[in-house]
């Protein structure tokens, strides 16, 4: 679980303040820099490395880590890391490696900016994050092939449950670890969709609760969520959005035709006024911030929850039906306009009997899907290995060593595979996020992506919990991905 940007008006913790740090990273939020990187103090102080069979790692010691990009290259294969504002006061331009992966660094300073240029003697999976206390830049190279080659899985203790349906068990012969996989062909008559912890974002409630209570075959946890139970991330339900992201991030969806897809789609969501402005939508069902405008829906629960500091259109059928100062019952019937500041007085002239049109979009392709479920990063794409840690903006608590991890694969043949690999233990480790990419490629997922991970992850098989949460006990979650048998299906 991550805490999202909009709880920094309450109690914070040092995980809010990785969502904090993305969003800046990203531009949605907005960041005055000095001219130079000496006025910015960010200063490259020491540039280390290790080696071991696994990985090579790089450490970059900073007086503060400043704003990043990575990005790498093919032909030949090159890893960039551009770090804005920083000078290089290390003393290191360039270091080569006795490494088969990694050829050597090079520290180049392009105008304020420092670029760490990594070359690579073949295709590697890199990992770069930050960490404090000290301050500093970790990029890890991870050497391809380290749990292929060394840990094939096996089928020798699979368990087919119904008709398209199967589990395994899998277990290392060379370290602790083990994990948990069911591979399911939709095609024999099931159902997988998101299933919201008391059908509604407001809350939380137990994997094995919603599992019960959806009569699901089985059933893994889902998206980041909030303490609150607030989901972080895109979730579609049925055709109707309930929940949408702060960043561009993974997503499962759901098409009509019956298949999955797995790809990065952005949310555009605006109000059009009878006077034919556009007004940004900022989010849906999440708590309201200053100068902003949000959607709600019955998704979110009985009321909107708001104070008396803004102003709330109730909207039916296309019409505001009622203005009111905030907590505004929801129903089915009606969607809930929540504006505050700025945003507000922009909406200042609506009253009742007015007509509005409430546009929200995923992109001409994802508006057609009936459910679509957020969480990240990407772990797979085309049959590779392709992480997005960086560019989905998350921080160490996601992409940070080894934990307890849960992600969703798709094969060419169409088939789902939920993945659950239990950490935290003396007899399983756990894996990174490049280890779960690399088992997800060798389950043989086409595509895949993570969701919700640590003391969050548990796998649900017919009432029973199979894997070992690392809470010692379930943990409340904020949704749910279930596989329920679909009616009149011969098991």
């Amino acid at each position: 679980m991550i805490i999202s940007l909009r709880k920094i008006t309450k109690k914070c913790c040092g995980r809010c303040l990785v969502g904090i740090i993305g969003l800046f990273l990203y531009g949605l939020l907005p960041v005055l820099l000095p001219t130079t990187a000496e006025a910015a103090g960010s200063v490259l102080k020491q540039a280390r490395s290790s080696q071991s069979a696994e990985r090579l790692r790089i450490v970059l010691d900073l007086e503060t880590v400043p704003q990043y990009t990575v990005s790498m290259e093919e032909n030949p294969y090159r890893l960039k890391v551009r770090m804005s504002s920083t000078a290089n006061r290390s003393g290191l331009t360039i270091k080569t490696f006795q490494d088969p992966v990694v050829e050597r660094l090079q520290l180049e300073q392009i105008e304020d900016d420092l670029e760490a240029v990594i070359d690579l003697k073949t295709n590697a999976v890199p990992q770069v994050f930050r960490l404090s206390n000290p301050e500093r830049l970790v990029i890890d190279i991870i050497k391809n092939g380290m749990v292929a080659s060394e840990q094939p899985v096996s089928d020798k203790t699979a368990k087919i449950l119904a008709k398209g349906l199967q589990y395994r068990l899998w277990r290392s012969e060379s370290e602790p670890l083990q994990a948990h996989i069911l591979e399911i062909d939709p095609r024999a008559g099931y159902i997988i969709r998101p299933v919201l912890s008391n059908d509604s974002i407001a809350g939380l409630e137990t994997l094995s609760s919603m599992a019960n209570r959806s009569r699901a075959l089985a059933a893994v946890n889902a998206s980041y969520f909030d303490p609150d139970g607030t989901i972080i991330g895109l979730l579609k339900l049925d055709g109707r959005i309930v929940s949408t992201p702060y960043l561009s991030r993974a997503v499962l969806g759901y098409f009509p035709k019956g298949y999955f897809s797995i790809d990065r789609p952005d949310y555009d969501g605006w109000v059009e006024l009878p006077d034919g402005q556009h007004v940004t939508i900022g989010g849906v069902n999440r708590e309201r911030g200053a100068d902003e405008l949000i959607l709600y829906n019955s998704g979110y629960g009985p009321a909107t929850g708001t104070n008396v500091y803004g102003r709330e259109w109730v909207i039916r059928n296309g019409q505001v039906v009622a203005c009111q100062t905030g907590n505004s019952p929801l129903t089915t019937a009606n969607q809930i306009l929540s504006a505050h500041g700025t945003v507000m007085t922009a909406l200042a002239g609506l009253k009742v009997g007015d007509h509005v049109l409430i546009h929200q979009s995923l992109g001409s392709e994802w508006d057609q899907t009936v459910h679509a479920l957020g969480a990240g990063p990407l772990l797979v794409k085309n049959g590779e290995v392709f992480l997005t840690t960086g560019e989905e903006g998350f921080g160490s608590d996601v992409a940070g060593g080894r934990a307890p991890r849960t992600a969703i694969g798709l094969t060419e043949q169409g088939h789902l595979l939920l993945v659950v690999v239990d950490g935290r233990q003396s007899f399983s480790r756990g894996m990174t996020l490049a280890e779960l990419a690399a088992f997800m490629k060798d389950l043989g997922a086409k595509d895949a992506m993570n969701l919700d991970g640590g003391g969050s992850s548990e796998m649900i098989v017919q009432g029973r919990i199979v894997n070992s949460p690392s809470d010692g006990r379930e943990r409340r979650v904020g949704d749910a991905l279930v596989v329920i048998p679909s009616a009149g299906q011969a098991n």
